[in-house]
């Protein structure tokens, strides 16, 4: 297990940013099931989202010293540089074979940029390059949303884009596993498993094929995210009934230049994590 105490030096609390967005809407039918974005939903992003092709780091000090601890000789620009060309090459490899949304396996990527490391260094150093260009935080009442949803029997789930190190923010930051904090391993859903990112139809309909094994129909789950495309927009077509978390401007996505998102309206907007318990 990745230890929070190792990378504690890049872990410092977060506040939201307010958006213009005011909460509105009410569920169509009885909420049995939330599934869940996680980066800009349940936990504050520093570059808004997980969107490794196109995030790069700010803090050129804190990146030239990991290049140090790790001994790579190369020069930072030059590392970014191969590192965002790795992910566009493996990308259109993807594409090739029929995936829409190509997702990649960070580790390996960063496995090939680096050349010198093996797999578990590229781990722990995938992990601190993440921490460095997308600070994270829990979004407010994250905790007790989680808790109240527990004490109302509703099943959790995750549909996310995601990384190997993204389920260590659960435990980093509420000393627990997903799976212990009220997330069932069946509703799990991230991006590097399938090979498949958001806005792909395929996360969704997974979640759907294994809800419908157990009974429940689409109509009776919520999902919950900050991006129009990415969330509200393949979670509709599902047949889910779709929030809007609006809770933080970094994040929020409205996407009003997307086509598909023309005629697009999610059932419910939210601004606190909280307001979801009043749905339930």
């Amino acid at each position: 297990m990745l230890n929070k105490r190792q990378y504690s030096r890049y872990i410092k609390p977060l506040d939201p940013l307010k958006t213009d967005l005011e909460p509105f809407g009410r569920p169509r039918k009885q909420i049995k099931v939330i599934l869940f974005d996680i980066y800009g939903t349940l936990f504050i992003s520093g570059s808004g989202d997980i969107s490794i092709a196109k995030k790069e780091t700010k803090n050129n000090k804190d990146f030239e010293a990991l290049l140090t601890k790790y001994h790579i000789k190369k020069k930072p620009k030059k590392i970014i540089k191969n590192f965002f060309e790795h992910i566009k090459n493996r990308h259109e490899e993807l594409k090739k074979t029929g995936t829409d949304y190509p997702e990649v396996d960070i580790d390996m990527i960063w496995m090939e940029v680096l050349e010198t490391v093996g797999i578990s260094a590229a781990r722990e150093f995938a992990v601190e390059y993440e921490l460095i260009a997308n600070p994270v935080y829990p979004m407010p009442h994250l905790k007790e949303m989680l808790a109240a949803c527990r004490a109302n029997n509703i099943r959790l789930g995750l549909i996310s884009n995601a990384q190997f190190y993204t389920p260590y923010l659960f435990s980093w930051f509420l000393g627990k596993p997903p799976e212990e904090t009220g997330f069932d391993e069946e509703l799990t859903f991230y991006s590097y498993r399938l090979g498949h990112a958001k806005p792909s139809m395929l996360l969704y309909q997974f979640a759907a094929a294994k809800l419908k094994e157990s009974g429940i129909s689409p109509h009776s789950v919520l999902y919950v995210g900050n991006d129009m495309l990415n969330d509200i927009y393949p979670a509709q077509i599902t047949g889910f009934q779709t929030a809007l978390f609006a809770g933080d401007s970094r994040s929020l996505r409205l996407r009003e230049d997307e086509e598909r998102c023309e005629d697009i309206e999610p059932d419910m907007v939210i601004t606190d994590l909280m307001q979801i318990v009043e749905f339930i």
